[in-house]
């Protein structure tokens, strides 16, 4: 089975055709090809578009990103598509990175210049060494054992005899003893996921430092079995004080088993699969920014689910969730995140903007009214060369307004011309760069 490691980004168009690669078009086998359109009658079932059939022989990838390997070896990782200049690649891996670091809520065990010798490494890679780091230091603090109950027959006492199995013995097995008592195992839940977890890392890998820790990791894990049923297992991780040492490693281990994928990669093969919505992703981050930025009186609340549309029969229809909702106690806001690209220059097209967002907004105005009144409604967008700084209002009616603000990705994010919308954030509000 070949092995080949093919890097585009989203939006990107796959062929079986000879073509220049780049970030945009791929060349991909007609084995790995017939498989991903398999995979994306998958996603299309489940109402979550993977690809688009672009021809006979092309396909063009969706907003997913993340890696998926195909039974014949091919790994393909897909990037955000967001920045134009500079070295792509790098800066697409880094960020990918960090807004999975940030919708998960994982810690990054990387300081800022030992993270530079990594940029080069794909996304499976990394998510495979920040779990084995992980697992070499809970391994140094020590394994947890527990205490297993055995029930036994032997020629010998030990623990305590089982009187009641050892009197229906037959006669002429007096002399051997049924007995049960407690051994001190590394066997537990949380162990046998990690040694399971490794085991496809030790398999998986094609970088050489991690082939090497797996398998010296894989001898002092020597005696835990891995784990057969990894949702038990899953739904009896501890969360105890005295497990604390393992809450860091979980949701590496949960990557590397696949439970965090928005949609199971469904069927018998099993490779390294690690697929996230873009538009989730950056949700996620903005929400995490504005949980560090906003002033300790003002109240965010994400996905709130408290108004409908309409009512019908005594029942209401058509609930309205905004991603994000600030509260203080002079004035309600209702943000919304969408990724995809608004170009100020392009007035005459309605700057790219799409009018189901503007109508969406609308009805988030209207239903989500308090006693402070009519909210403000904001659209973020990511921030690039076609939208660095608000656009000018936008005018609802009845004293009802919606701002467009970008919002840059860069370093540690930033809300440009937040102070438009007089959005309640500590410090100096972002400007236009």
């Amino acid at each position: 089975m070949s092995e080949q490691l093919i890097t585009i980004r989203e939006y990107a168009r796959l062929t079986t055709d000879k073509v220049e690669t780049s970030l945009d078009l791929a060349r991909v086998s007609p084995s790995a090809f017939d498989w991903l359109c398999e995979l994306s009658g998958s996603f299309n079932r489940s109402g979550a578009p993977l690809l688009q059939v672009d021809g006979q022989r092309a396909l063009k990838w969706d907003s997913y990103v993340g890696v998926v390997e195909t039974p014949c070896g091919t790994r393909l990782e897909i990037l955000p598509k967001h920045h134009e200049q500079g070295d792509c690649l790098v800066k697409g891996r880094q960020l990918l990175r960090k807004l999975i670091q940030s919708a998960l809520q994982l810690k990054p065990r990387e300081t800022s210049v030992a993270s530079l010798e990594l940029f080069d490494k794909s996304l499976s890679e990394w998510v495979m060494g920040q779990f084995l780091a992980e697992l070499d230091l809970l391994v140094k603090r020590g394994v947890r054992f527990d205490y297993q109950r055995i029930e036994e027959e032997q020629r010998f006492l030990r623990g305590q005899l089982n009187v009641v199995a050892q009197m229906r013995q037959p006669p002429g097995r007096q002399h051997h003893f049924q007995i049960r008592h407690d051994v001190f195992l590394p066997d537990r839940a949380e162990n046998r996921l990690l040694k399971l977890a490794l085991e496809q890392v030790a398999k998986s890998t094609k970088d050489a430092a991690n082939w090497r820790l797996a398998n010296e990791l894989r001898a002092m894990l020597a005696e835990v079995p891995a784990s057969r049923q990894v949702s038990e297992d899953l739904r009896a991780w501890s969360r105890d004080r005295l497990m604390a040492h393992y809450q860091a490693i979980k949701p590496w281990c949960e990557l590397i088993l696949n439970q965090q994928m928005p949609i199971a990669v469904s069927g018998e093969w099993r490779g390294m699969s690690l697929l996230f919505p873009m538009e989730r992703l950056f949700e996620c981050y903005v929400e995490g920014w504005l949980r560090q930025k906003l002033l300790p009186s003002a109240h965010l609340k994400a996905q709130s689910a408290s108004q409908y549309l309409c009512a019908h029969s005594s029942d209401r229809m058509f609930c309205l969730k905004p991603d994000l909702l600030i509260d203080t106690a002079e004035q309600r806001w209702i943000l919304d995140t969408k990724w995809k690209r608004v170009d100020a220059r392009k007035p005459e097209k309605n700057y790219d903007l799409s009018q189901s967002d503007f109508y969406q907004l609308f009805a988030y105005g209207h239903k989500y009214r308090n006693e402070t009144g009519v909210p403000k409604l904001v659209l973020i967008y990511p921030y690039w060369s076609g939208l660095k700084e608000a656009l000018p209002v936008f005018d609802y009616g009845q004293g009802m307004s919606l701002w467009v603000l970008p919002f840059s990705l860069d370093d540690d994010g930033c809300l440009i011309d937040a102070g438009t919308a007089n959005i309640p954030l500590l410090g100096r509000h972002c400007t236009a760069h």
